[in-house]
């Protein structure tokens, strides 16, 4: 059973992909909920702060699979794809739930959550930087995993065909790995 704060972020999710933030207020907010403002005041102070609990939420979803995509066995392409599919996925599902607010929800006052979003990126660099690090052991494993973040990026900043960005990350990645399997020799799978 979802906690009362977990009720009021998944109406969040609902408010702000059918208004965007701009237009969600807090009264939407409680409406969808079922809730009283009131009641909503209790939990949060503002729809800044709503939001920001939804981002985390968000974020922590998106990395915990990119996590398991770490762990997968398998080629180190395989992983990586799976890892970075995670976020993309994320931007996908924004844009299919919000095609008309998706832009503005994903660009959306960053400063409220730069911190949230820091910490997203730092822990995906580290599983970026981990996963080359372990099949490319000469490979310059921070370098890698700051190109393979920021050529996903790139991804999310185009979404002109959202349908078609798992297979751009997808062949990315494998170009990717094509040059650092030229670079330096690949380690040994199990």
């Amino acid at each position: 059973m979802n906690s009362r704060p977990d009720e009021i972020i998944d109406a969040a999710y609902v408010c702000f992909t059918r208004h965007g933030a701009r237009r969600t207020t807090m009264h939407d907010l409680a409406e969808e909920a079922g809730i009283s403002r009131a009641a909503l005041y209790q939990y949060f102070r503002n729809k800044e702060d709503v939001f920001r609990a939804l981002v985390e939420r968000l974020l922590a979803g998106a990395l915990s699979a990119s996590e398991r995509a770490a762990e997968m066995e398998g080629l180190p392409e395989a992983r990586l794809a799976g890892i970075l599919s995670a976020k993309l996925g994320l931007v996908m599902q924004i844009w299919r739930d919000s095609p008309a607010h998706a832009a503005e929800l994903l660009g959306v006052d960053t400063r409220l959550s730069s911190d949230v979003l820091g910490r997203y990126d730092e822990a995906m660099l580290g599983l970026l930087t981990r996963t080359v690090q372990d099949s490319y052991p000469a490979a310059d494993a921070p370098e890698a995993a700051e190109i393979l973040l920021a050529f996903t990026r790139g991804l999310e900043a185009g979404v002109s065909d959202p349908a078609a960005l798992p297979e751009r990350l997808r062949r990315g990645v494998e170009v990717f790995v094509a040059g650092l399997n030229n670079l330096t020799p690949m380690k040994e799978q199990p």
